[in-house]
């Protein structure tokens, strides 16, 4: 019989995502909706991994299993890093995903092409009964856009620019961005350490 594995999310999109990334595992990949009140992890790492970690360790010991977490975010190097592990609330409490892209344009107005390099990072953990067992972090360079192009994806991905194609992953869309993005690397990888472990 399949193990278990919990995904540490409530958000259906990510769920289908994760389940689309690891569908070759021999798991039954299911989400914290599953359950009846499921901890809520305070994300309050100053870094991906740490995050990702901390909401495996807690959601594997809570269910008692295979866990796996991840925590992802833009990274820009004129901001700093920023919005970094705040990428999620980077414009403020309920804020979207469009005011915090409005936020980041508005940041970098002044910014010229070669000063408007940005990466995504995601941080993949895997717990099992509360021990971590794997950690990966991956990431996908790219630029930030004048202006938010294209309505595939979510998050930043209309403003995040791939010189290849002088496309954003708004524009690119799935098939594209499946092969080259952060979480796509870091997922590829863990479904690869997953296949061995079970």
């Amino acid at each position: 019989m399949a193990r278990k594995l919990v995904v540490a999310t409530k958000n259906p999109k990510k769920l289908r995502e994760l389940q689309r990334y690891l569908r070759t595992v021999k798991a039954n990949v299911v989400s914290l909706n599953s359950f009846d009140r499921p901890p809520d992890v305070r994300e309050d790492g100053d870094t991906f991994k740490k995050n990702a970690v901390k909401k495996a360790v807690r959601i594997s010991k809570f269910a008692k299993g295979l866990a796996l977490a991840d925590d992802s975010g833009l990274v820009v190097d004129a901001l700093k890093g920023a919005p970094g592990v705040r990428s999620a609330r980077f414009a403020g409490p309920g804020k979207n995903d469009k005011d915090n892209c409005r936020k980041v344009l508005a940041l970098l107005e002044e910014a010229s092409s070669r000063k408007r390099t940005a990466r995504f990072v995601c941080a993949v953990a895997i717990a099992d009964h509360g021990k971590v067992v794997k950690v990966i972090e991956e990431d996908c360079r790219g630029l930030i856009a004048f202006e938010a192009k294209g309505r595939h994806g979510f998050g930043y991905d209309p403003l995040f620019l791939i010189p290849k194609y002088n496309k954003t992953f708004g524009q690119l869309g799935l098939k594209v961005k499946d092969k080259m993005s952060h979480r796509s690397k870091a997922l590829k990888k863990a479904r690869v350490f997953l296949k061995k472990y079970l």
